[in-house]
């Protein structure tokens, strides 16, 4: 038996550029293992999420928050990628939660960013061949 059988290959760094790349901006990840149709419909969907969430003047969650829930929020908005970023960036008049819309609009940017880090986990999973 040779040395070069009994090695194990080495890890490759490619799943983990397509799941950042598939967190950082929605469907990339699957646009670099060539699935151009899921692509495009993972960007579209996040993309339809986010901005209903942002339109609907939901409230977008910092990273400094004091409870549990807050942090949550957070996490479940930075999901989005390059969509929290834009967000935070056009967010002037702040959140609108007194009203319901406000309220839904919290949670289709919230629904976005899971949806979206799905999204790059699977990207991940079939640049790592564990997926097809």
């Amino acid at each position: 038996m040779t040395d070069a059988a009994a090695k194990p290959p080495a890890p490759s760094i490619f799943p983990l550029v397509a799941g950042v790349a598939g967190w950082l901006v929605p469907g990339l990840g699957h646009l670099l293992v060539r699935k151009w149709g899921r692509a495009l419909l993972l960007f579209g969907a996040v993309t339809t999420l986010a901005a209903t969430g942002v339109l609907m003047r939901g409230h977008i969650f910092t990273r400094h928050n004091e409870d549990l829930f807050g942090l949550l929020g957070f996490l479940a908005d930075a999901g989005t990628g390059v969509f929290y970023f834009i967000a935070r960036a056009i967010e002037n008049g702040g959140p609108d939660v007194s009203r319901a819309a406000g309220d839904y609009g919290t949670r289709f940017f919230a629904t976005a960013g899971v949806l979206n880090l799905l999204c790059a986990l699977d990207a991940h999973q079939i640049a790592a061949g564990n997926k097809e």
